[in-house]
């Protein structure tokens, strides 16, 4: 084999004359001519199409009868080539997760290679992660969570389908009598019924304690016990503190008898193919999910003309010709206390961000009308969180759009483009 060239005699294939031609490897080569000169003859049907033949033959009897043979092709001899892909231009698209890797399947083995033989190291310090003992895990709780309260958890599943009906089932003879399910302490001594269609995570609550240094024996017994029940991961839940009920939110902490940074506490499971897949929430960018890139408002560009209000239309024709949105803009106005017809240019900021990204750290409102209202509508520091919350918190039974039209595909990207623009509260002034 040659270690500079694949060298090519005698290709006769389709339109191909005797061709006679010798093509550098390790480097970029374009094959370019006219329609009908022999440009996929050479590259896919002679190169590509004996490079795929050698190495469907190397496989086994076994293997070969699951894949397609291709004919060999029309030539004299062709030196220096190795195992070929091949990618056609009809396959690929714009969505940004059709790369060369993925079309060429290369991805996956590339994901497989990087979990089995990958190290990983501390985003912090570059040191090599390794594995820490119950021990220390049971110190590093203790200094992360001083008088206050906790839940040892051993996760058992994580984002995996199904009911586990089974999976109580053996809990509740082992003699556990809490699990925690997607985030809420649920007792195994009542009914829980998992959608399958859904991911969950299940954890196991070993323990309820109080961090205290007299406790490390009874932490470290704990972390013992859920790291044989979950394969040697546990996870901590603290609350705020000794005195806060068990349905405060609080911090979690994961730790793990695999792999953990000795110096600044970074711990992770071990590597696993799913990790490196950005269609996996465990693999994708959290910020941009796994995409490349991020759509957020561009402010300038949806504000033509701020000397127009928001009775004037001053959002275009983002929201069509529906009156139910102008309703939502009035009730918005409302609560901030300012007029519809108040140039966008003259509003206060707070009431332009409110539009634009929610209602910010502004936890809760009510409407003006709570008599017939009602309940409060609760916002959260994201602006798509809030934006959502709020509009889901409007009842059904007052949105009277057509079912129909919520079905067609403009309907529907009107809406999701006003649940990320508009923090919407409950209102008399709904239809």
């Amino acid at each position: 084999m040659s270690d500079s060239s694949i060298v090519i005699r005698g290709a006769r294939e389709h339109n191909l004359r005797d061709i006679d031609v010798s093509i550098p490897r390790d480097q970029l080569v374009v094959i370019t001519g006219l329609s009908g000169s022999g440009k996929s003859s050479l590259a896919f049907d002679t190169i590509y199409a004996e490079g795929q033949r050698r190495y469907v033959e190397s496989l086994s009897s076994y293997a070969r009868q699951f894949l397609g043979q291709m004919d060999k092709p029309d030539l004299d001899s062709i030196d220096g080539l190795s195992p070929a892909v091949s990618i056609d231009q009809k396959t690929t698209s714009k969505n940004p997760r059709s790369t060369v890797g993925t079309v060429t399947e290369i991805y996956d083995y590339l994901r497989l290679l990087f979990a089995r033989v990958g190290t990983p190291h501390c985003p912090e310090c570059g040191r090599v992660i390794e594995r820490q003992t119950t021990d220390q895990v049971a110190d590093k709780v203790l200094a992360a969570g001083e008088g206050r309260r906790a839940f040892v958890l051993a996760p058992v599943v994580r984002g995996r389908k199904g009911e586990y009906t089974k999976l109580f089932e053996d809990l509740r003879a082992e003699g556990f009598s809490r699990v925690r399910v997607d985030g809420e302490v649920r007792s195994l001594d009542d009914p829980i019924d998992l959608d399958k269609k859904f991911k969950h995570d299940i954890e196991v609550v070993v323990d309820r304690i109080v961090i205290r240094e007299n406790s490390l024996g009874r932490i470290a017994e704990s972390v013992e016990q859920a790291t044989a029940l979950a394969h040697g991961n546990v996870n901590v839940y603290l609350l705020p503190d000794r005195d806060a009920p068990e349905g405060t939110e609080g911090e979690l902490l994961e730790y793990s008898l695999a792999l953990a940074c000795p110096e600044h506490g970074h711990s992770i499971d071990d590597l696993q193919p799913r990790d490196f897949s950005f269609n996996a929430p465990y693999g994708a960018c959290p910020e941009c999910d796994g995409l490349g890139f991020k759509k957020t408002v561009d402010a300038e560009a949806l504000i033509e003309d701020p000397s127009k209000s928001i009775a004037d239309g001053v959002f275009g024709s983002l929201f069509g010709n529906s009156n139910y949105y102008p309703q939502i803009f009035a009730a918005v106005c409302k609560h901030f206390k300012v007029s519809v017809d108040t140039p966008w240019e003259d509003l206060p900021p707070r009431v332009r961000r409110a539009f634009l990204d929610g209602m910010g750290d502004q936890n809760e409102f009510r409407s003006t009308n709570q008599s017939s209202m009602g309940a409060v509508a609760s916002g959260t520091p994201s602006s798509r969180a809030c934006a959502i919350s709020c509009t889901s918190a409007i009842p059904r039974r007052r949105m009277r759009t057509p079912r129909r039209a919520w079905r067609s595909t403009s309907a529907r990207s009107r809406a999701r483009v006003a649940m990320v623009l508009v923090c919407a509260p409950r209102c008399s002034l709904l239809p």
